[in-house]
């Protein structure tokens, strides 16, 4: 998947700003609880996800 176009679905699911730079996905806000179950439904192993404070 295009990061660009997952940050766009990160951000609407959300309801937050953000963007995509320097290979990160970066969101505005504390979204740690809810980051990990929209990234699972976008197709992502929940072994591979690491969400940095």
């Amino acid at each position: 998947m295009n990061p660009k176009e997952l940050a766009k679905k990160l951000k609407k699911g959300l309801a937050c700003g953000g963007t995509y730079k320097k290979g990160r996905i970066e969101l505005q806000g504390d979204h740690m609880r809810r980051i990990k179950d929209l990234l699972v439904q976008e197709g992502f192993p929940e072994s591979k996800i690491k969400i940095k404070n």
